[in-house]
């Protein structure tokens, strides 16, 4: 048994088709958003490579239209299981841009239904991170940060005590004021751009931060920093502050 799926977007985004297409068709730009180091190999039969801890897919691509369409995908594995992104782009007047995004495959097994709700719940804080990049940091490199904290038991808990470090009385919701501070990091302030079950993700004016929760069990920082980062120090910070958060 298992479940074939296609979930389908669109957004209108504050950026130019240079932009958009920057920002999904090179390793650079696809790192500020979506999650860990993306190398990129353009033109039909190049490849988009993806490092996530130990998770490194690494995708086909089927369609390169510069400025209008992209499409890569994984091969199929024995079981059935691929998954496949689509991207059309579509200028705007006024230099916006529309991009409606679709992602299909195949999940195989019985116990499908719990990895298709974490995928899903993923799948809208990747686009909500893309739109936010797009609006707020176009043309900006990010430094992704991710690190595995603590594994929780209780989700709702979790998010209570996230709620809580972020200065709110309840669990983090979109449009929230919040303020963050870390270990040996000054405090700042942001504003939680997407949250759902699963997830929360915080703008702030020098990066785009989220939480998320593991499909394993762990409560994950999965961030995108801008300016000067040095990457290992900020694994450290965070480490230290998701084990203190969270034991």
């Amino acid at each position: 048994m298992g479940h074939e799926f296609e979930i389908s977007d669109r957004v209108e985004v504050d950026a130019t088709p240079e932009q958009v297409w920057d920002a999904i068709a090179t390793g650079p730009g696809i790192t500020s958003w979506f999650m860990g180091r993306s190398e990129v190999e353009g033109g039909v039969g190049g490849t988009v490579k993806t490092a996530f801890g130990g998770y490194e897919p690494t995708s086909a691509i089927t369609s390169w239209d510069p400025l209008e369409r992209l499409v890569y995908g994984t091969e199929t594995e024995p079981d059935g299981r691929f998954v496949a992104y689509e991207f059309l782009i579509e200028a705007r007047s006024g230099g916006s841009t529309v991009l409606r995004t679709v992602t299909s495959g195949f999940l195989p097994g019985d116990d499908w239904e719990d990895e298709f709700e974490a995928m899903t719940a993923g799948g809208e804080l990747f686009l909500r991170t893309l739109v936010e990049y797009l609006n707020r940091f176009a043309g900006r490199k990010a430094v992704p940060v991710t690190v595995f904290g603590p594994m929780v038991e209780d989700w709702d808990r979790a998010w209570l005590t996230l709620g809580r470090e972020l200065g709110l009385a309840g669990r983090p919701g979109t449009g929230d004021r919040v303020r963050l501070s870390t270990s040996g990091v000054s405090t700042v302030d942001g504003e939680v751009y997407f949250a759902n079950a699963q997830t929360v993700g915080i703008r702030t004016p020098d990066a785009l931060l989220r939480f998320v929760r593991g499909f394993t069990g762990p409560m994950v920082a999965m961030h995108h920093l801008f300016g000067e980062v040095d990457p290992a120090e900020q694994d450290g910070l965070w480490a230290d502050w998701l084990g203190r958060v969270f034991r």
